[in-house]
């Protein structure tokens, strides 16, 4: 077998891995970081823990997040541990 054939066909192969693993999970962080930047105060949210919530306050890096009817049950967290966003009348 010629070297520069199975150059090509190594070339080939690792390219066909970048092409079915790595370009959805680029296209999925994104995906996520678009979300993340459209966040406003009032969208319920659904965190990776499964809790559904309403963002009350917001700065750079973090979000507090009230959860259920009690007024009192209000938690600070990081963006990156929110999964899902639904903006206020969006059915």
């Amino acid at each position: 077998m010629n070297s520069a054939l199975l150059i090509v066909i190594y070339a080939v192969i690792i390219g066909g891995f970048w092409f079915i693993f790595m370009r959805p999970q680029r296209k999925e962080q994104k995906r996520v970081q678009s979300m993340l930047s459209e966040m406003a105060v009032g969208d319920t949210v659904l965190t990776t823990s499964g809790f559904y919530g309403v963002i009350i306050d917001m700065t750079d890096e973090d979000v507090v997040v009230e959860f259920g009817s009690n007024k009192n049950c209000r938690i600070p967290m990081k963006k990156e541990a929110i999964s899902q966003v639904e903006k206020p009348g969006q059915e």
